[in-house]
């Protein structure tokens, strides 16, 4: 149904230095669900990614973000309800506070030290955490503090790029498991890219499969799974240990 669509592409294209980099691309994302966009390097996933939140402008066709068309949302309003968390995980200096009030400051709000706590209980964090230098965090730690400062905005959509690709094991099971958590508790929808295609596979309701700028299939996990497609075939046989 409409209604359950987040995200629609319509006949999508990106080009750059006439060299497309997106062909043709169709295809909707669900409320509320996790997509995977999986794919080899230069697929053309993260630049999918970008045009979401209009960090890149497609070049032909329409995309539509809560049945309204991208180009009629002002990009701050948009980039508050599309939420971008990245693998770098990037903290300004000082506290771990004062990076989950940056949200608010940049809207000339504050946050008092209860709503703080509250975020990081969110994510799993000690409320001790709360006056840490932010510096002083493992991967993990400031993974799981992204992830909280995207919250602040109260986003309808996260987009996930790699976000657990530079931890170990451990601290990625731990985000993997909070990113269920946060979607089953906030209902938002969630469009996540992964090399890790086991990871795509147990953590997803749809995926998206991507090859030379195209989307080459979308499906639930199940239907990917046993897809007879030859390019899903060869993007699957190429699961991660």
């Amino acid at each position: 149904m409409e209604s359950d669509v987040a995200v629609q592409f319509k006949n999508v294209e990106y080009e750059i230095n006439n060299s497309k980099i997106l062909k043709e691309i169709n295809g909707v994302f669900i409320q509320g669900k996790l997509t995977s966009i999986i794919g080899p390097s230069g697929a053309g996933k993260s630049t999918l990614l970008t045009l979401i939140n209009l960090l890149k402008s497609a070049t032909k066709g329409e995309i539509l973000v809560g049945g309204k068309t991208i180009d009629s949302y002002d990009p701050m309003e948009l980039r508050r309800k599309v939420q971008l968390v990245s693998q770098e995980a990037t903290m300004i200096k000082g506290t771990v506070k004062d990076n989950l009030e940056l949200p608010l400051i940049l809207q000339n709000k504050n946050m008092t030290d209860e709503e703080a706590e509250h975020y990081l209980e969110d994510v799993d964090l000690s409320t001790s955490f709360l006056n840490k230098n932010s510096k002083e965090l493992s991967g993990g730690e400031k993974q799981k503090l992204s992830l909280a400062r995207a919250l602040v905005n109260k986003p309808s959509i996260i987009l996930l790029d790699e976000v657990t690709s530079a931890l170990d094991r451990n601290s990625k099971q731990a985000i993997e498991l909070l990113l269920q958590k946060i979607k089953r508790e906030h209902n938002v929808t969630m469009i996540w890219i992964t090399h890790d295609i086991n990871q795509a596979l147990r953590m997803s309701d749809y995926v998206w499969v991507m090859k030379n700028g195209e989307v080459v299939e979308t499906n639930t996990v199940e239907e990917i799974e046993n897809s007879k497609n030859t390019d899903v075939k060869s993007v699957i046989g190429e699961k991660s240990i």
